[in-house]
């Protein structure tokens, strides 16, 4: 798996700036030498970052509180230092690229107290963590998380909007982007992670967090007692829950302890990370979470199978010129079967109805489940079970035994709706759980991903994703702009359940929400380069096997998109404009562009492509799209390394293309 490795190991002393008493500072910077960090001991920790000449992060306290009193970066006393180069690869089977660079430079330092702290700069970003070294189990009061900014910098962040339960802390982690300032950011009001914020008039910056295992997610909220401050936040232990939320399917906190964490007192806390970008395409292709969470766990993942599923509920369940009525019931599974083995999809899910919401084991008497199971081995095709969080919590041991038994490949997991520690706790023992009967997971319910998806590469998706589903009942959400935002920071995070593939598609002006009959904001060449944007090893096609059998053109199209791809190459884009991605798949090549509302011409370099001749099927925005949202013209082109070629993106479209060698 590694292929090459260096390590340096140098004592920090001979890198000391500045040594008075305890007040020492030291320098950390990237293999490239562009990100620097300064990391500052004494009677706090604070540490700063520039890239360059531009400030990315003003001197920042850092500290953890533990319940006794005691603090965990105040009144310091370094113990030693050291100083590692790393430069490696690891395979990534289950990703957008299948092996990953990792090259950094870190610096290590132990404190009196049995604590350390671990820097690390990359040349694409930075991060740090704590680490403690303490008997026993210990109580993390909090986590003192300072984000300092030179001056009133412009973000783009998500609010915690879904208060489920009246509480800030439940959520379903689904907003679109609200532009604003530090100074403008909402004081009474949460926002998660990942967010962006600009360096300056070209570099941005994206702050998120990794290897988040038994212990809670970060909030951001704004910092009170500094301008141009914001701070982390987190959701204190639940120690009382009850029933309720969604058709009473959520498991909601109605009592919090005085601490966020108890946990070993042995152990690496999650990382603090900000990736740093000179242009927008940077952010289009990262890694930084893929570096940072811990390796996998699962030694052989040979069984691990990504792909594309049928899915029943956004589109209805509704099917039309059948003889039978379409719904809950073994009679459209069956179809919905034999759809997906005649287009070669992978699974078919069944969503909500097949079971007693709250009893998993209980199933309904609707469908016949084993001759479900049983019909589709014969066609090739893998069933997923939906099951939300609440049931599933309360027998997961023996449903995934009985469930695997049957021939169930998988579970999609929904109405998580939170991320404290016991929830976090939960979602790696599903995962490890799930890995020992060889069963994929799919945290559809409200949760984003933080490296979970590398530890466990049976988790292949999440959302924590304002995805195709909200169109069946948000009139006024902007969606082609979101759409080419999440993709620099959401999207970073890890893998998206966004959802896509509708087949009825509208201008901005026809747009409304339709329950039985959706359709999305934009072209259908939006929707088809979607599927080649998007990240995720376990791609849905949200919209009917009515609907696609009508538009077979299309659904061969997106029928041949992998899910998971050898290379990625960021091409072209805009935060909130465009996006425009190339990945490889063995030896052949998809491209997709998003756009948003603003019609624009972009041209494409396919330089990438190397030496040879290529013919590429193409599906552009048809030259009455800016009317009719549908149209869209399918031709055959060839091209080669050398080919420049100008695209027009209409308002709310989309350009794909599949590119393969010519003999």
């Amino acid at each position: 798996m590694i292929k090459k490795i260096t390590l340096i190991y140098i004592l920090l002393n001979c890198i000391v700036a500045l040594s008075f008493g305890q007040n020492k500072s030291y320098i950390l910077k990237s293999p490239s030498g562009k990100n620097e960090i300064l990391v500052q001991t004494g009677e706090q920790i604070k540490w700063s970052v520039k890239n360059g000449t531009d400030v990315v992060l003003s001197p920042s306290a850092i500290s953890l509180m533990l319940s006794g009193g005691e603090i965990l970066g105040k009144n310091t006393t370094v113990i030693n230092t050291k100083q590692t180069s790393i430069n490696t690869d690891f395979a990534t089977p289950i990703y957008k690229r299948s092996l990953v660079n990792d090259n950094y430079n870190q610096l290590s330092i132990v404190f009196k107290g049995n604590y350390s702290l671990t820097f690390r700069a990359y040349n694409d970003g930075i991060a740090y963590r704590f680490s403690t070294n303490k008997k026993g189990i210990i109580k993390i009061q909090n986590e003192e998380v300072n984000i300092n900014l030179p001056d009133d910098k412009s973000l783009l962040i998500p609010y915690v909007r879904d208060l489920r339960g009246k509480e800030q802390f439940i959520s379903s982690f689904e907003a679109l982007y609200s532009e604003t300032s530090v100074g403008g950011m909402l004081k009474d009001s949460l926002a998660f992670l990942p967010f962006m914020y600009n360096i300056s008039a070209t570099k941005k910056a994206v702050v998120l967090e990794a290897d988040l295992e038994d212990y809670p997610g970060m909030f951001i909220g704004k910092n009170p007692s500094e301008a141009n401050s914001l701070k982390g936040l987190f959701a204190p232990y639940p120690i009382a829950e009850k029933a309720g939320g969604f058709n009473n399917i959520n498991y909601m906190v109605s009592k919090r302890a005085d601490y966020i964490a108890q946990t070993n007192g042995t152990r690496n806390f999650p990382w603090r990370a900000i990736v740093i970008s000179e242009n927008d395409k940077e952010l289009l292709d990262n890694d930084m979470v893929q570096k940072l969470a811990s390796p996998s766990r699962i030694t052989d993942v040979s069984w691990i199978k990504p792909g594309k599923v049928a899915w029943d509920w956004w589109n209805d369940w509704n099917l039309s010129g059948v003889d039978f009525k379409a719904g809950i019931n073994t009679q459209t599974y069956k179809y919905y079967i034999d759809f997906a083995a005649a287009n070669k999809l992978e699974y078919v899910i069944l969503d909500e109805g097949w079971s007693d919401e709250t009893n998993m084991m209980k199933v309904s008497d609707k469908i016949n489940l084993p001759e479900i199971i049983s019909y589709s081995k014969q066609k090739n095709v893998g069933i997923i079970l939906w099951a939300s969080w609440f049931a599933i919590s309360k027998v997961m041991d023996n449903a995934f035994e009985q469930y695997a038994k049957m021939g169930v490949k998988g579970f999609k997991i929904d109405f998580l709706d939170r991320d404290d520690q016991k929830m976090v706790l939960s979602v790696y023992q599903i995962a490890k759980n799930a890995a020992t009967h060889k069963l994929l997971i799919d945290f559809h319910g409200m949760y984003k991903p933080t490296g979970l998806q590398r530890t466990y590469p049976n988790v292949l998706n999440f959302e924590g994703v304002k995805g195709l589903e909200n169109v069946k009942w948000t009139p006024n959400d902007d969606v082609p702009k979101y759409d080419v935002t999440i993709p620099f920071i959401r999207m970073m995070a890890g893998p998206m359940d966004y959802t896509p593939g509708a087949m009825r598609n509208s201008t901005k002006a026809e747009f409304h929400p339709n329950h039985s009959k959706p359709m999305s904001q934009g072209t259908r060449c939006h929707q088809l380069a979607s599927f080649i944007v998007f990240e995720a090893p376990l791609q849905m096609l949200a919209d009917s096997p009515t609907a696609y059998m009508k538009e077979q053109e299309s659904t061969d199209f997106i029928a041949t998109i992998p899910t998971v791809f050898n290379q990625s190459i960021a091409l072209n884009a805009e935060v909130g404009a465009y996006a425009v991605i190339a990945r490889q798949f063995k030896n052949e090549w998809f491209v997709g562009a998003l756009n948003n509302w603003n019609k624009r011409e972009i041209t494409l370099d396919f330089s990438f492509l190397g030496k040879g001749n290529f013919q590429a099927i193409v599906f552009r925005d048809g030259l009455n799209a800016d009317k009719d949202a549908t149209d869209y013209k399918r031709e055959i082109i060839k091209i080669n390394s050398n080919t420049k070629l100008k695209v027009n993106l209409y308002s709310g479209g989309g350009w794909a293309a599949k590119i393969y060698p010519l003999n």
